[in-house]
């Protein structure tokens, strides 16, 4: 295999500037957890078979269990054939790739045992596998201030200098609140400079959420519309069919405000709705992530009663089948208060979007899992139409479609045939399938590949995870102590509580409920 200059097509990629993927190690620590069978050795596979790994490069495994190179490998090729995107795994691709996995034992406390994977690191050829070195933290986070410090002081993570990077990757949560966010940070950052710290959201790997910045600012004649003149309001939907299942233990400490909407959805909301950047480059986008985040209204203890519900699963029927409540799943407390579905009604105080409302909702055993940003635009005089539609006359709506069925839907109304004049909402619906084929890399791929890119745009800055938590925290601290109401309660199977029925109804909106297309 060749080293490989990466130019993307403008439909993959959020620029057209050539980048090439140097030489390089990837350690990753945890390596005999569930992240790196599932999810990273599949995309490490992939972009091997793809040709977009470099021609050197060495994976290693750091983690506790004892393990010789040739059984870890073993294990990883047993996860492949399941995980994998492509099947049958190809036995000759997966061979000379797992030629280039090797394992450490070790504990993550034990500085000796950094120490030897220095030493197993010296020992790479050619110079650049032992310079540049992208470590993963598939770990809790609990851990990273003391992965961090031993990487440092045993020499393998060193500050940015000319011939040779080091990386570092970490998975969210990114704490628990703004407090323990704003620690954690400090941790990181103590012995790596912040443009060595790339936070991983899965999310932003997705093709459809990198292609709302395309969407938005190489269309002209949408981008006219993008702001407080034609759009009535917005709706951004993600929603679980599944329930908590084996997660009861990590629910009953995040919930779903901390699980989804500190992190994707306001991700989501960031891209949908950010000035244009300057460039393309990976901080001329991130400030103005942050610029948004920002300019989000600061809630007030009457503003959260008023504009933010929170809701709980009760036993139900979902898909069919029957399902327990959430207060009745494994390691949940039975008189627990943690929310699985949360609403927030969110205003932007820019130019832009001055008096729009935003509404935002999250929630696990609803009737379809789905992930989609509606603009709802604002409807015309009842002057004309409105009287022969019997007042039905729809707003035109634009619908980007994140998940499944991954495409973007433009609704206006059209003429009924026939003698009366009667308009109906019918739609316009582009397919990512249709139009660009089944493929679909997986968003790790994307992520790691732009990691040893050393491209941060994909990536959570400092400062955007502290003004996420800085909202969430202010909504959270409302909650404290205050049990849920009956209306807060929703059977499973069901798009929500009735709370979140009356909280769009205070403005005359409606749930606009994602549909399963075709």
């Amino acid at each position: 295999m060749n080293s490989v200059d990466l130019e993307d097509p403008s439909a993959n990629r959020l620029d057209s500037q050539r980048k090439v993927v140097d030489p390089c190690s990837i350690v990753i620590f945890g390596a005999s957890g569930d992240l790196t069978a599932r999810k990273l050795i599949p995309a490490f596979y992939h972009l091997y078979k793809e040709h977009q790994l470099p021609a050197a490069f060495r994976i290693v495994g750091f983690a506790r269990r004892e393990k010789s190179d040739a059984s870890f490998r073993a294990e990883l090729r047993e996860a492949l054939d399941v995980f994998s995107r492509t099947k049958p795994v190809e036995d000759a691709v997966w061979e000379q790739f797992a030629g280039h996995i090797s394992y450490c034992r070790g504990d993550l406390t034990d500085r000796s045992a950094y120490e030897k994977l220095e030493r197993q690191l010296a020992s790479f050829q050619p110079a650049e596998l032992r310079n540049n070195l992208l470590f993963y933290l598939a770990i809790s986070p609990s851990q990273f201030g003391e992965a961090v410090e031993n990487l440092h002081q045993t020499g393998m993570l060193k500050p940015p200098e000319p011939g040779g990077w080091q990386r570092i990757v970490v998975e969210k949560p990114f704490g628990h609140d703004l407090a323990s966010a704003h620690a954690l940070n400090n941790e990181l950052t103590r012995y790596a400079h912040e443009s060595q710290v790339f936070r991983i959201d899965h999310y932003l790997g997705k093709e459809t959420v990198q292609n709302i910045l395309m969407f938005r600012f190489s269309n002209s004649i949408f981008e006219r519309l993008w702001s407080r003149d034609s759009v009535d309001h917005v709706q951004i939907t993600v929603s679980e069919q599944h329930a908590v299942g084996s997660r009861g233990g990590y629910y009953e400490e995040a919930g779903a405000m901390r699980d989804m909407l500190q992190n994707h959805m306001l991700q989501v909301l960031s891209l949908a709705t950010m000035e244009p950047p300057v460039s393309l480059e990976a901080e001329a986008i991130r400030d103005e992530k942050v610029k948004l985040l920002k300019s989000i209204r600061p809630f007030t203890p009457e503003s959260v009663a008023r504009q933010v519900v929170r809701g709980q699963y009760f036993a139900g029927v979902v898909e069919g089948k029957p399902q327990v409540g959430y207060r009745q799943e494994a390691k949940v407390r039975p008189d627990s208060n943690v929310e699985t579905y949360v609403a927030a009604k969110l205003f932007i105080d820019n130019w832009r979007w001055s008096g729009v409302p935003f509404y935002l909702r999250t929630g696990k055993c609803l009737p379809l899992g789905a992930s989609e940003v509606r603009i709802q635009f604002r409807p015309t005089p009842n002057v004309l139409f409105s009287a022969a539609s019997n007042g039905r006359l729809d707003p035109n709506s634009l619908t980007l479609r994140l998940q499944p069925n991954e495409g973007i839907t433009l609704r206006f109304n059209g003429k009924i045939p026939g003698p009366r004049v009667g308009a109906r909402p019918v739609r316009m619906h582009f397919s990512y399938d249709s139009e660009f084929g089944a493929y679909t890399p997986e968003a790790y791929e994307r992520l790691l590949l732009e990691a040893i890119a050393g491209d941060a745009t994909l990536f959570i800055r400092r400062d955007e995870v502290e003004a996420a938590w800085q909202i969430v925290d202010s909504i959270r601290r409302n909650w404290e102590g205050k049990p849920l109401s009956n209306r807060e309660f929703y059977a499973a199977g069901t798009w929500g509580p009735i709370a979140a029925e009356e909280l769009l109804a205070q403005a005359g909106h409606v749930w606009r409920d994602p549909q399963p297309l075709k």
